[in-house]
């Protein structure tokens, strides 16, 4: 089968390759030309056979919405369009209904595995028509994990359903994340553990809370073992957010979750002003001891 890829980051640059060892022929594009098959979009589409095939994998906003409204352009009646990237679910209708009015069909697609899809494959998440997805199957199929169907893949509905299901993903993941990484904390602090690298491995085989986001866990301890090489700044693509922003609007209670998004803001804070007036106000009612601000530190004599 034909594809047609923009974006050939990360994630669709190891795409492309994991489509073409399963025997399909990618024509890719990118503003890096280093990387790109094609000169530009109208090249790119220029050279796949209608009905045609285009996989978008580029950040989700701005550059995603102007790379649909050009291809709207370019693409022809009977054309698909997948959208690949971390786009907000609520987008994709819009983005939908711009390709209608083409002819276009639309299918929205959550994708797992980072940069160990090449090797292990992709998780899928597809909202969209069951016949456009039927017509896609072929790419689907040589991007998700070896095995039965449905591990690894799933249709989750109509249009928006791929990327909301993508959304929850990631939130989860902002709380699994969060759980491990306040565990390894806690083993680093007690100094009844001597070796916390040894027990974070010794999970990974036969408890109840092995998975791979330990085993990556462990990877990078075992490359740094007190991470000593990173600062503790985490940022969230927006993802975690939007999480939130549903389980409000469901009335879903999200505490993990929740919890683990307001943790990466304060990863971000050298000095909190919140905590600065709580201890300012433990000051005031109790007489507590407060540490001064230093010329550099934020932290200084203790009052």
């Amino acid at each position: 089968m034909q594809l047609g890829l923009v974006g050939l980051g990360k994630m669709g640059f190891n795409m492309r390759e994991r489509l073409r060892r399963a025997g399909h022929e990618v024509v890719g594009f990118d503003r890096n030309q280093e990387v790109s098959d094609a000169e530009s979009l109208a090249d790119m589409v220029g050279r796949l056979a209608a009905p045609r095939i285009v996989w978008i994998m580029v950040p989700h906003g701005a550059p995603t919405r102007q790379t649909v409204e050009e291809l709207g352009d370019l693409l022809e009646p009977g054309d698909i369009v997948i959208e690949g990237g971390n786009s907000r679910w609520t987008e994709d209708q819009a983005n939908a209904a711009l390709l209608a009015e083409k002819g276009v069909g639309y299918l929205d697609c959550g994708v797992s595995g980072g940069v160990w899809g090449l090797e292990n494959g992709y998780g899928l998440m597809v909202g969209g028509d069951a016949e456009l997805v039927e017509r896609a199957m072929p790419v689907f199929d040589a991007l998700r994990p070896e095995g039965p169907r449905d591990e690894g893949f799933a249709h989750a509905g109509e249009v928006g359903a791929g990327h909301f299901a993508k959304m929850v993903h990631n939130g989860i993941e902002y709380g699994l994340m969060q759980a491990y990484a306040e565990g390894y904390e806690l083993l680093a602090a007690a100094d009844v553990v001597k070796d916390v690298p040894a027990v974070l491995k010794a999970w990974t085989r036969g408890t109840v809370v092995r998975s791979w986001l330990l085993d990556l866990l462990v990877n990078a301890l075992g490359e740094d073992p007190e991470l000593t090489q990173l600062r503790g700044y985490v940022e969230d693509s927006g993802e975690g957010r939007w999480t939130i922003e549903a389980a409000i609007a469901h009335a879903v209670p999200a505490p993990v979750m929740s919890a683990a998004l307001f943790s990466r803001f304060a990863s971000r804070q050298e000095d909190s002003p919140a905590m600065k007036a709580v201890a300012a106000l433990r000051n005031q009612f109790g007489g507590h001891a407060v540490h001064k601000a230093g010329p550099t530190s934020g932290a200084g004599e203790v009052k």
